[in-house]
């Protein structure tokens, strides 16, 4: 089949939605589909157009930036071309773009499958205020236009104010997840390089620093951490320094940070391979989302993978992961207290997550399985099309 995915940022933006269509697209170009990406062109160092692990991606230029938004006009002139050699369209939500895309779509008779990730929350101030109003109106359009809504569980899309009015369109898929293998002496030479010692018990969180992550709970919670547990250490991995939109959140949180001392490490962006070295020198993952911004999490999955156990927060699909794997506890979102208690219970348990529960989450959200229900799904709609 051909098949054109749309949305805001491709790789090598990090962000959780990417990650999910970076995966999604190779798996789907693994097996024998055309897979075409039609994205930003965010950074003018990357080409407009380029081949990368069998997937075109086709970028458009950018004239200016709304919050977390991209303007392109250029967009509806290249997305016609690209949909009518489409079988399925298939669009990436949050995007504000969506609406058009899927009404050309329809236009051009294609079927349209909206892969919904997340709420969105905009950040105080008029203009983002109306440009969220008008990106939910976009969603709005989008979800009405389309054939099918993906999300990743039910869970999520019954709390979600916004699915919700589209249960009788929903498709439930877990999210692709890929952890690479690591070595004892990788693991080894991570550890020297960030000179985290053997004695040491690591909490970890991988996220960017933003207000939706709750990072703010996971420093309140340190020096509770530090009285139970003296030699413990927060390890964050992830953008800290130049995320998009959260410079007042970093402010605001970094003289806090710097007052727990030795007991905080921010390690900046790490690479695939590091990451895996990273949650296996983790005794303890945390996800102290606080809203529905945050819908699962993939980082758990992927901690999990590494025999890693999670404490995340009691959020609607942000629960699911442990709920449904016993790897971990949940916590109610911005109780520190609570937080405390299972991040302590963890480390003086030093309890890893079973073998055999490791191997059935690796095979059950591996991208080749989610990438044969998207497959079905296509193949399903491309028939129904005619």
């Amino acid at each position: 089949m051909n098949l054109l995915i749309a949305l805001t940022y491709y790789q090598p933006y990090k962000s959780g939605l990417t990650l999910y269509a970076v995966r999604q697209a190779n798996a789907l170009a693994a097996r024998g589909h055309c897979v075409t990406v039609l994205t930003s062109w965010y950074d003018r160092e990357l080409r407009r157009e380029e081949v990368l692990e069998g997937v075109r991606i086709v970028r458009v230029p950018v004239v200016c930036k709304i919050s977390k938004g991209v303007v392109m006009p250029g967009l509806p002139f290249k997305a016609w071309k690209l949909i009518g050699q489409a079988d399925v369209v298939n669009l990436h939500v949050p995007q504000a773009d969506s609406a058009a895309l899927a009404f050309l779509a329809k236009i051009r008779g294609k079927p349209v499958v909206m892969t919904y990730h997340c709420d969105i929350r905009m950040p105080e101030g008029w203009v983002h205020i109306l440009a969220g109003w008008v990106v939910r109106l976009v969603h709005r359009v989008s979800a009405n236009l389309s054939d099918v809504i993906v999300h990743n569980t039910r869970d999520f899309a019954e709390h979600s104010g916004f699915l919700k009015r589209y249960m009788h369109k929903l498709a439930v898929i877990q999210p692709p997840v890929t952890v690479e293998p690591v070595t004892v002496r990788e693991i080894k030479v991570f550890r020297k390089k960030n000179k985290i010692l053997p004695h040491q018990r690591v909490v970890g969180m991988l996220a960017r620093l933003a207000a939706e992550k709750g990072v703010e709970y996971l420093v309140e919670a340190v020096p509770e951490l530090v009285r139970a547990v003296p030699d413990v250490r927060v390890i964050f991995a992830g953008e800290y320094e130049n995320v998009l939109g959260e410079g007042a959140y970093r402010d605001k949180l970094l003289p806090l940070i710097r007052e727990l001392g030795e007991h905080w490490t921010f390690l900046g962006v790490v690479s695939e391979e590091e990451k895996s070295a990273f949650f296996k020198i983790c005794d303890v993952l945390i996800l102290p989302s606080i809203n529905s911004t945050e819908s699962f999490g993939m980082v758990q999955i992927e901690a999990m993978s590494c025999g890693t156990p999670v404490v995340a927060s009691d959020l609607p699909g942000v629960r699911q992961p442990v709920l449904s794997s016993g790897m971990g506890k949940i916590v109610p979102p911005r109780d520190v207290a609570a937080l405390s208690e299972a991040v302590i219970d963890i480390l003086k348990t030093g309890r890893r997550n079973d073998p055999g529960n490791v191997r059935a989450v690796m095979e059950y959200y591996k991208p080749d399985t989610v990438a044969q229900v998207y497959e079905a799904l296509f193949q399903g709609l491309k028939r129904h099309n005619g």
